[in-house]
Parts: structure tokens; C-alpha cells; sequence
């Protein structure tokens, strides 16, 4: 069956097919750029006179525009044929403004027409792209020639309502009532003068002596006709009187006056004048006063001063100034007119040239990547994967040619690395069928037995060692359920591992224990199962390694109890020495007829009793290990155990403190309670003696539900464990007590075997040591 990757691998272009160097790839990338730099080229030749026509173009109708509004110089010139000096220059303008109007127009068409030409020619992409271009014009032209027209229209009615003739009366008008308001002023202040004069002249108040009393008179004709100032002067242009309006600066009031007087004094007739102040304009009228009689003696000069505000200057001048500037644009009309007009068709042609532009950019930047990309996509069909389309554009185009030139890229790395992986995929399979046969080598070959079950609880595997020790055909095994198959051939320690791998969901598990096989064999086995993971991590199932130990539990066994009668003939020696010495010493003493016989008698007598005893006790705590009763189960609470316990020793034991640390959460354990009771006396016995009856002894009880195991731990303070002596703890007749028999922790490990617990000891932080043991809950 052919692998996946040989499949995807016969599906890509081969390149033995369509051979292909690496020269002949990098001629193609460098033939594709020469083209792509000439297109640009020709793209920039063809459009450089576009721009160079719009450059000059709106510069030229600026220039026309502004000099038609603002450019105008000198007088207007009725009778000539130019209006003005600059009614020459306009006129060249506009002309400038046609030729380039005419100029863009057949740069247009020229772009318009060759695109109909390659439209004829049926050039690949060229339909599409005329389709675009005339689609743009076509949605362009419309309303372009609608805003032309009316903007034309709107222009006429502007500039005809601009240069109507009511605005020009409007505006003469204007200037006209600006020179009769001054004149009016002049006349008005003359007249003035004349009436002052005259009743001066009648008053007859020049004399010195009627001062005051023309002082009073010129204050009240100043208030009468609201003047700024009144003067009198004599032929001598001396001042006799002046009223001025304290409202007036000095400035303005202070102008010199001596001219006006003079004339007067030389035509003896009134005189009037303008003069121009800092701020505003004084209208001044000078009127004689004549002598009496019929005598042409003038006896002094009026001077009557009138204030124009700046304000009514500044309107005035300004009426005169716009009337002027009128008069010079309304003969601008026709070239202003016309200046529009161009304006607008220039506008109107750079909205056309816009579009078409915009729309031979549009389909050029649509229509030359999809040319690219249909003969990449051709090469890549003949099995060249070295295609490169280089094509610039932003948009959806461009993904569209980077995701090809992606797909180009990954297909080649892809077909590299398919080919490296299938070189790769050859020797590892030639590896993995090497590795197997070597791992099947061993599993038939091992000693122990090999039993695998896959995720699906099916067995899958049973080596020739585990047939032997079970009895059992792996035929018999392989491909069965695994509950069936451990009920079938009562695998119980087999399925009992497997179902706590379950439970706890460890990654491995030893245990050992009995099991008898279908030929009425009962054996002994070492069972250790663990989890099959792949490298991802991934679980595949589980696999189990056992082996016989019947034989090598009997030779334990022989080695523990050979072991335990030398201790025993070791300890039993050791009385009988003292015994037989008694009574050898008694026998000489009889024998001797020695006086203190009776109290030689009493002593060995004693000794001997003593010696008895101890034997008989040491008999007794050896035949109780030897006959150690089958646990009688039932459900106990241990924490009520452990207080009764304590309860015994905190009284006896007032210097050491018991510090219970108990989980309320334990349930009540299946378990012996008068074994579970002699645990605790040994092992508060063994961390009571270790602490010199003195210090701390720690209870702490816990419950594993992961493990589904009751945890419990007993801490002293004491001198803790030797290293040497770790692996002896649990041995028969080992004590390092002078007084101890051996027996306690061995009685404590016999007891939690029973119930199906381990059991092991450790030093404690910072002195002192733990024993710790487990029970299933």
C-alpha cells in the first residue's frame, strides 16, 4: 500500500518530465523584468507630454484670470482699439489657453484612438480594458458636459449681470453725489462766511473795545450752524477772535490758514478750500468784511471751518476708486468672457482626461496581472514551479498574484521537502522494520512474560515466556475483551492491576502477589504494567511484565528463616551460658561439702529460674509472630483506633506530647481492629523508646482519593534511622535496643501485608524518623 506521502508526491509536477536549469529560471525572472522596465518606460514617454501640456496649461489660464481681474493699468482709452495697455496681454493669453486646449484635446483622442486600435486588433486583455475605459468616460462624460453646459450658461448670466449697464449708473450715480456732497459743503461754508460778515458788519464790533462782545457772537454762531471753527482776522492777518469746537484735536484745527486770508484780502470776495487733516478733511470758506460807506476798504476776513470725518472721506474715495476700476474691467468683458469659457472646457477636459486615465489605470492594473498570472499559471501546468510573477498592485489583484507566487514558492519547497521526506520516509521505515523485528526478537525471547492491551481493552500481544509461566495458549489471549480473558483463565492480580492503572491513572505499577494458573499451579508473581505513550504523548495502551518468582520466594524465605534460627540459636545460647555455669558451680560446691552451699544454691537456683523465663518469653513472642492470625475484616474507624491507643500512653507518658493532625474526610476502613490497634502500640512503643520518653510523637492521617488510599504517618523527635540499618528495620530479631526482641516492626510489616498495605520508614527534618503506611480505602 502506498504511503500518503508517495500519493502527494505522484500528484506534483515531476521535474525529470519537464526539465528546467536554474539559468533557464533566472533568464526567465530577467527577461520578465526587462519587459516590465520597458513597459514603464514607454508608459512614461507616452504620458510625459500630457504633463508637460498641463504644466503650461494652468499656469497660462491663472495668469489670464488674474491679469483680466487685477492686471489692469492706466487710463481707459475710448477711442482706441485696445481698451487698455493690458487688453493686449489678455488677448495673448487666451490665445496661449486655446493651444493648449487644443493640444490636450488631440493627446486624448491620440490615448483614445490607439486604445480602439488594440481593441480592433484583439490584443489579450485589450477588449477588457477598452470595455473599462469607455465605461469610465461613458459615466464621466455625461455629467462632465451637463456641468459644462450649465457652468457656461451661469458664466454668461454672471458676467453680463456683472457688467450690466444699471451697475455702471449705480456706480456713476455714486460718484457723482460723493463730488456734489463736497461741493455743497464748500458753498454751504461760503455762504456761511458771507452771513457772518455781514452782521459783523452791521454790529460794527471790529473795535477793540467790542472784544468780548465778538467773541460771544462767533461762539453763537459757531453753535448755530455747527461749524468746527471760526476766525477772525484783520488786514494785518492778525487773529482778533477764534471760536473752535473743543471736541476737534489740535491737529486737525491748527492747519495753516494764511493763504485763504491773503486771497481774500487781494480779490476782496469770499473763498473756499479743502484741506486734508490727519484724520478727516477741513472745509474751510473765507468771506470780507467791507468798510462802511461806498469804499472798497476790506476791515478783516471771516474764516469759517467745516469737519468732514474720515469715515465719509474714506466711502468717498472708495466709491470713486470702484467706479474706476469698473470702468477698466467692463472693458475686460469679452476677454474675461472668453477666459471662463476656456476654463471651463480645460476643466471639462482634465474631468475627461481624468477618467480615461484612471480608467486605463484601473484596467491595466487588473488586466496585466490576470495575463500574468493565466501564463504562470500555464507554466506551472507544463511543471515549471520556478514562475515569479512580478507585478505591482495593492488590491484584491495583488493578493491574488502574491498568493500565486506563495503557492509557486511552497509548491516548490513543498516538492523538496516531499522529496527529502520521502528519502527521510524510506530509512525510517527501513529503521522502524529493523527496530521491530529487534523488539519482537526480544519480546519472544525474554524471560519474563509480555502481555500488551490496546486503548480499546483488546489484548494484542502475548510472548511464548508468558505461555509458559501462565499455561495459557496466546491464541487463546489475543484479540479478546480483557475483562473476559483475565475472568476466563482467573488472571485476578492481573485484573486487579489493571483496573487500579484505571483508578489512579499513573504512568506505571508494581505489585506482587499469588495466582493460580489453569493447571491447578499456584504461583507467585512479579507484575509490573505501564502506560504506552507515542511521542506526541499520546496513550496507546498498556503493557504488562511479569515474572516467577515461586522459586525465588522459597529461597527467600529458606534465607530469612535460616537467618532468624541463627538469631534464635544466638538468642537461646545466651541463656544457657549463665545456666549451665550455675549449675556447674552448684555441682562442685555439692560435691565439695562447701559451708555456704545454700547460698551458692540460692543464687544459681535464681539465675537459672530467671534465665528460664527469659527463654520461655523469648519462645513465646517468636511463636506468636509464627502464628499470626488471619485478619478478620470488617468497616472500623482508624481515628478511633489511634485515641484509644493514645489514650494508654498519655498518662503513663506525661512527658511526651501526642500532636494529631487527622482528616476528617477519612472513611471508616475495611481492616482487623485488634491488629490495626497492636500497629499503633508497636509503633508509639518504638518512637517513644527512640525519644527517651520525652520530645513529640506526630499522627497524621490522610486520604488519597486519586491513589484510592488512606495515607498515615507517625513522627518523633528521637535519634532516627541509621543508613546501614534502613533495609533491617523489618526483620525479624533485629533491635538495637538491649532490651527489645526484634519482633515489633516485623509484627507491624506482617500486619500491614495482611491488609493489603506497604509500609516504609524514613528520617524526619530536622531529627527524629517517620514510619509511614498506606491501606487501601
Amino acid at each position: 500500500m502506498p504511503s500518503p506521502v508517495n500519493l502527494i508526491s505522484e500528484h506534483l509536477p515531476d521535474s525529470r518530465k519537464y526539465p528546467r536549469t536554474a539559468s533557464s529560471a533566472e533568464q526567465s525572472s530577467s527577461a520578465q523584468s526587462n519587459a516590465s522596465e520597458a513597459a514603464l518606460k514607454r508608459r512614461r514617454r507616452h504620458y510625459t507630454p500630457v504633463w508637460i501640456v498641463l504644466v503650461l496649461l494652468l499656469p497660462c489660464l491663472a495668469l489670464t484670470i488674474y491679469y483680466a481681474r487685477y492686471g489692469l493699468s492706466g487710463p481707459l482709452l475710448p477711442d482706441s482699439i485696445l481698451p487698455s495697455p493690458s487688453y493686449a496681454l489678455v488677448l495673448f493669453l487666451v490665445y496661449l489657453d486655446g493651444v493648449g486646449l487644443v493640444a490636450l484635446t488631440l493627446l486624448l483622442s491620440r490615448n483614445l484612438i490607439r486604445a480602439f486600435f488594440e481593441k480592433r486588433n484583439r490584443l489579450v486583455g485589450k477588449g477588457f480594458r477598452s470595455k473599462l475605459v469607455a465605461a469610465f468616460i461613458g459615466f464621466a462624460l455625461i455629467p462632465t458636459v451637463l456641468l459644462a453646459l450649465v457652468a457656461s450658461g451661469v458664466i454668461s448670466e454672471v458676467i453680463d449681470v456683472w457688467f450690466s449697464d444699471q451697475v455702471m449708473h449705480v456706480l456713476r450715480d455714486s460718484e457723482d453725489v460723493a463730488h456734489l456732497y463736497q461741493k455743497d459743503r464748500e458753498v454751504l461754508a461760503a455762504d456761511t462766511a458771507r452771513v457772518i460778515s455781514k452782521e459783523i458788519f452791521r454790529e460794527d464790533i471790529l473795535k477793540p473795545e467790542h472784544r468780548e462782545l465778538l467773541k460771544s457772537m462767533l461762539a453763537r454762531m459757531q453753535h448755530e450752524y455747527h461749524l468746527a471753527g471760526v476766525e477772525v482776522f484783520s488786514p494785518k492777518m492778525e487773529t482778533l477772535a477764534r471760536m473752535m469746537d473743543p471736541q476737534l484735536s489740535d491737529t486737525v484745527l491748527s492747519l495753516p490758514v494764511g493763504q485763504l486770508v491773503l486771497q481774500v484780502l487781494d480779490r476782496a470776495k469770499a473763498q473756499a478750500s479743502a484741506q486734508e487733516a490727519p484724520v478727516g478733511r477741513l472745509i474751510r470758506a473765507a468771506a470780507p468784511i467791507m468798510g462802511s460807506g461806498n469804499t472798497d476798504q476790506v476791515r478783516g476776513v471771516v474764516v469759517v471751518s467745516s469737519y468732514v470725518p474720515e469715515s465719509l472721506i474714506r466711502k468717498m474715495d472708495a466709491i470713486a476708486k470702484q467706479f474706476e476700476e469698473y470702468s477698466q474691467i467692463k472693458s475686460m468683458k469679452n476677454p474675461i468672457k472668453g477666459g471662463a469659457y476656456l476654463f471651463v472646457a480645460v476643466v471639462t477636459l482634465l474631468i475627461l482626461f481624468g477618467a480615461t486615465w484612471f480608467g486605463f489605470y484601473v484596467a491595466r492594473g487588473i488586466t496585466v496581472p490576470i495575463q500574468r498570472l493565466a501564463e504562470g499559471t500555464e507554466a506551472i501546468a507544463k511543471g515549471n514551479l520556478d514562475i515569479h510573477i512580478d507585478v505591482k498592485a495593492t488590491d484584491e489583484i495583488g493578493t491574488l498574484v502574491q498568493s500565486f507566487n506563495r503557492m509557486t514558492t511552497d509548491l516548490r519547497t513543498n516538492k523538496s521537502r516531499l522529496d527529502e521526506m520521502n528519502m527521510s520516509l524510506i530509512q525510517s521505515n527501513v529503521e522502524i522494520d529493523q527496530r521491530r523485528a529487534y523488539t519482537e526478537a526480544v519480546v519472544e525471547t525474554i524471560a519474563a512474560g509480555v502481555l500488551s492491551i490496546d486503548m480499546a481493552g483488546l489484548v494484542t500481544r502475548f510472548n511464548p515466556s508468558g505461555e509458559r509461566i501462565l499455561g495459557v495458549k496466546g491464541d487463546e489471549l489475543r484479540g479478546r475483551p480483557v475483562y473476559d480473558a483475565f475472568k476466563q483463565f482467573n488472571l485476578s492480580l492481573f485484573q486487579k492491576a489493571y483496573d487500579q492503572m484505571l483508578v489512579e491513572q499513573t504512568d506505571s505499577l508494581s505489585m506482587e502477589g499469588q495466582s493460580e494458573t489453569p493447571n491447578g499451579r499456584l504461583l507467585t508473581l512479579g507484575l509490573s504494567i505501564s502506560r504506552m505513550q507515542n511521542e506526541a504523548g499520546q496513550d496507546l495502551g498498556f503493557v504488562f511484565v511479569f515474572e516467577d518468582r515461586t522459586d525465588f520466594i522459597k529461597a527467600q524465605k529458606t534465607a530469612a528463616w535460616q537467618e532468624v534460627a541463627q538469631r534464635i540459636a544466638h538468642e537461646i545460647k545466651n541463656p544457657l551460658t549463665p545456666i549451665q555455669l550455675s549449675a556447674q558451680r552448684l555441682r562442685k560446691k555439692f560435691f565439695e561439702k562447701s559451708p555456704d552451699f545454700e547460698e551458692i544454691f540460692d543464687q544459681a537456683t535464681g539465675v537459672i529460674i530467671n534465665e528460664v523465663t527469659s527463654l520461655k518469653g523469648m519462645v513465646d513472642e517468636f511463636s506468636k509472630y509464627a502464628r499470626m492470625p488471619v485478619p478478620k475484616m470488617s468497616k472500623e474507624s482508624l481515628h478511633d483506633i489511634i485515641q484509644k491507643v493514645i489514650s494508654l500512653y498519655t498518662s503513663a507518658h506525661r512527658d511526651v506530647e501526642f500532636v494529631l493532625q487527622l482528616d476528617e474526610g477519612l472513611p471508616d476502613l475495611n481492616c482487623d481492629r485488634e491488629q490495626m490497634r497492636r500497629v499503633f502500640v508497636n509503633l508509639f512503643d518504638n518512637a517513644i523508646q527512640a525519644s527517651n520518653d520525652q520530645g513529640h510523637v506526630w499522627v497524621t492521617t490522610e486520604a488519597d482519593w486519586r491513589r484510592n488510599r488512606a495515607i498515615v504517618r507517625v513522627a518523633d523527635d528521637g535519634s532516627g534511622i541509621q543508613a546501614e540499618d534502613q533495609e533491617k528495620l523489618f526483620v525479624p530479631y533485629f533491635s538495637k535496643k538491649r532490651t527489645g526482641t526484634g519482633l515489633g516492626l516485623a509484627i507491624v510489616h506482617r500486619i500491614i501485608t495482611d491488609h493489603n498495605g506497604t509500609i516504609h520508614a524514613e528520617n524526619n527534618h530536622p531529627k527524629g524518623a517517620v514510619l509511614r503506611f498506606d491501606l487501601p480505602l
